[in-house]
């Protein structure tokens, strides 16, 4: 059977991420969609921070809004509560124990 012509989808390919984003994904260990749908925006967002020591919460906006498909700032409006929750919770729940 031929390969598929078809290229593989890049992170910056996806509503709200550009080449910035994308080269912090990377450099987070997250190089594919698939492999930041499978983490989840809030998973990602600490990833990008671990790793760079700088993300701003527009970021999270933008990753949230990539796996929705809506714009980041709608994300900030209507779902920036819930989020901010949830990156709470998810950072207690993984806090490094000494």
């Amino acid at each position: 059977m031929p390969r598929s012509t078809m290229p593989t989808p890049r992170l910056r390919d996806l509503p709200n991420l550009g080449p910035t984003s994308e080269e912090m994904l990377t450099r987070a260990g997250i190089a594919t969609p698939a492999q930041l749908q499978a983490l989840g925006a809030i998973a990602a967002f600490v990833r990008v921070r671990k790793s760079q020591g700088k993300a701003s919460m527009n970021l999270l906006w933008a990753l949230e809004g990539a796996l929705c498909g809506q714009a980041w700032q709608t994300v900030a409006r209507d779902h920036r509560t819930s989020l901010l929750l949830a990156l709470e919770d998810y950072e207690q729940r993984h806090q490094e124990v000494p």
